[in-house]
């Protein structure tokens, strides 16, 4: 059962400078791109269109569908990560939290496509704070739950009986806090791949495919199949 937490997000793990190099990753920012990834943006329709298309696609298949939407988000991915990973070490400030910032929308889609073809209402705040916890992949989540720093995995999260709001916050700044290692991360493992500005394209297009692919076989398997409403 999920109820109140009295869990905070440890922002002690993120140095402040990051708050500088990627200031537009906040908890806003992240239901943002939850909102834009559920309900489509530019050249990518709604999240729930695209697990129907895969349903079509595979005739009523799901675990097919499903399949089929974490291969086409990987590519989205890959492609992403690529160009963004092309400028070199003059454009690393800018295009490292492009890249994280284009990567999380990506996964959140993703996600919510899964979510829906096994069920979920994406209008439920309990299923947006569950597609937002996959984000963080199931170490952290495990880690992150140990911790009483997240009540609960994602699937029980989904399930709850109740909505608790004091979660979108708690789930929106781990969220964000994690977006913001990335960027740490990434600046610092992609130093020497982008002194080759191809190079750090081919390694950017095949870290971060490999990232979401993890993400999205993680749904999968951690959002089991509910009654479709």
């Amino acid at each position: 059962m999920v109820g109140p937490s009295t869990a905070h997000p440890d922002t002690s793990r993120v140095p402040s400078k990051l708050l500088e190099l990627a200031p537009d990753l906040t908890a806003a920012f992240v239901r943002e791109a939850l909102h834009r990834a559920i309900h489509g943006i530019g050249p990518l329709p709604a999240a729930a269109s695209a697990g129907d298309k895969k349903i079509i696609e595979y005739h009523g298949n799901t675990t097919r569908a499903i399949h089929g939407v974490i291969v086409t988000h990987v590519r989205y991915a890959g492609a992403q990560g690529f160009l963004t990973n092309l400028g070199g070490l003059t454009t690393i400030a800018v295009t490292v939290p492009t890249n994280i910032s284009g990567l999380a929308l990506v996964e959140c889609r993703m996600i919510a496509a899964i979510a829906h073809i096994r069920g979920y209402d994406l209008k439920d705040p309990r299923v947006r704070n569950a597609v937002l916890v996959c984000l963080l992949g199931e170490e952290a989540i495990e880690r992150l739950v140990s911790e009483q720093r997240l009540p609960a995995p994602p699937m029980a999260l989904a399930t709850a009986p109740a909505h608790d709001p004091s979660l979108d916050r708690l789930i929106s700044a781990e969220v964000a806090a994690d977006l913001m290692a990335q960027v740490a991360g990434k600046r610092m493992a992609g130093t020497v791949a982008r002194r080759i500005p191809l190079v750090g394209g081919l390694v950017g297009m095949g870290t971060d495919g490999y990232a979401t692919w993890k993400v999205g076989r993680y749904a999968e398997r951690e959002l089991l199949p509910r009654a479709r409403r």
